[in-house]
């Protein structure tokens, strides 16, 4: 017997713009450093970023995540793209590129 796909479960609202944020350690991977970060889907990816961790661009179209300082009400100049992979490996290598 096949098995069924599961569905996505409706009893729990989604945040407006339909992406999930969540709270990290930060780029030093730091516990007391927190981020608020949210994935950016392709599809809503429409301009060219620099990822600080490994200075590489971000192109439009690439799926990535944005992330800002969590304890601080920072405007977006406070909030960092970056590439999936680089944000996952933080902890295990140090930031490429700082910005001030």
């Amino acid at each position: 017997m096949p098995r069924r796909n599961q569905r996505y479960r409706t009893d729990r609202p989604m945040p407006a713009g339909g992406h999930e944020s969540r709270i990290d350690s930060g780029p030093a991977g730091y516990d007391d450093e927190r981020y608020l970060v949210r994935p950016v889907p392709g599809s809503r990816a429409t301009k060219t970023y620099r990822c600080p961790g490994c200075d590489h661009e971000i192109r439009p179209g690439v799926p990535h995540l944005v992330a800002w300082p969590a304890d601080e009400l920072g405007g977006a100049e406070d909030r960092r793209h970056w590439h999936t992979g680089c944000w996952n490996g933080r902890g295990s290598r140090g930031i490429t590129r700082r910005w001030s």
